[in-house]
Formats: structure tokens, C-alpha cells, sequence
């Protein structure tokens, strides 16, 4: 079974193209997701974050503060760095564990970023999801309520510039129309099958 990654930056589409191939049959791992049930159900993950960003990084429900956590990391690269540290093991380890279950040709898992983390050669093929960056952030603050323009603008700035994703990926999808992305997620989608 082939492992492939699909990245993109904030506000691509890469859930939308996620959902394109999960349709196709493709088991899709999303790490966010997984990272925030992580975060909530891993009692390691809760006391290394606690350690990291003090007690209020969980409100008194025990659940996670996403705002005081993106608040603390997002304009402090050292912080954010030292966070995905924590967290990013975590993920890969139940990745694994969830890859191992499948039994597709190809699973997917989906990462914000594989490239900054530098755990691009993990996968057998990259596909890197792309979009101008006035759409992406008008699908940012359109989908995230109480988003601000540079609020969004500050979280590109912690992931790599498209350009310098692309000489790296294997497979590019523009995701400016979602007919031609379904066209294009098919055309991938066959060519992996093809390579198998």
C-alpha cells in the first residue's frame, strides 16, 4: 500500500479535494482532526501541552482552548515549533496505527504541513493543493467565524511560500473550480492506480 501526502496552504481546498478522493474510495487520515482528538484524549499530549503553555491551555471543562493555544504559538515561531514537536509524533504514531487497518490501494493522509515539519520523505508521493492567496484568505475568513484578514495572513507566514511546495510535490492541483479539481483529483487518482 502507497502512502501519499496531500498538503496545501491555509485556505487551499485541501478538505475539499480530501473529500473528492474519499469519495473515489480512498481512505483519508486527517491529521488536523485527529490532532485536535489527540490533543483532548491523550493524557501524555494534555500534560506535555500543559507543560509547555501553562494550565490555561485547557479551560476548566478540561476541554482545549484553541484560542489561548493559537494566540501563544502563532506570532512565536520558537513556541509553535516546540508544540508541533510535542504533537506531531503523536499524530505519525496514530497515522501508522490507522494506515496499518486499511486495506486500499493508497491512503491519504492529509497535513498542513509536511514540508515545514520536514517529513516529506515519509510518503511515497506528495499532492499539493493550490489557490491565489486573496481566495485563499477570503475562504478563510468566510469559513472561520471572528477570522481577521490578518490573522490569516500571519498563519501563511509559518508555512512555506507554493512555489517553493510545488518543485517539491509530485502532483499539483489548482482548486479555483471545483469541476476541474474533480477532473484533475480523477486524473491523479488513476495515475496512482496505474503506478501500483
Amino acid at each position: 500500500m502507497r502512502i501519499v501526502g496531500l498538503t496545501g496552504g491555509i485556505g487551499s481546498g485541501k478538505t475539499t479535494v480530501a473529500k473528492m478522493f474519499e469519495e473515489l474510495g480512498v481512505p483519508v487520515y486527517n491529521s488536523d482532526t485527529r490532532a485536535k482528538e489527540l490533543m483532548q484524549s491523550s493524557q501524555d499530549l494534555v500534560l506535555a501541552i500543559k507543560e509547555l503553555l501553562g494550565e490555561e491551555a485547557y479551560r476548566e471543562d478540561g476541554v482545549l482552548d484553541r484560542g489561548f493555544v493559537s494566540r501563544q504559538v502563532f506570532d512565536n515561531k520558537a513556541l509553535l515549533n516546540e508544540l508541533n514537536a510535542i504533537v506531531h509524533p503523536a499524530v505519525r504514531k496514530d497515522f501508522i496505527h490507522w494506515a496499518d487497518e486499511q486495506t486500499a490501494d493508497y491512503v491519504i493522509q492529509e497535513a498542513a504541513i509536511i514540508f515545514e515539519i520536514g517529513t516529506q520523505d515519509f510518503y511515497d508521493c506528495i499532492i499539493l493543493v493550490v489557490a491565489p492567496k486573496e481566495t485563499r484568505i477570503e475562504r478563510v475568513v468566510q469559513r472561520d467565524a471572528g477570522t481577521t484578514v490578518k490573522s490569516v495572513e500571519a498563519r501563511m507566514k509559518n508555512q512555506w511560500e507554493d512555489d517553493r511546495k510545488i518543485e517539491a510535490s509530485d502532483y499539483v492541483i489548482e482548486n479555483t473550480n471545483l469541476e476541474q479539481t474533480k477532473v484533475q483529483v480523477l486524473d491523479i487518482h488513476r495515475d496512482l492506480l496505474n503506478k501500483i
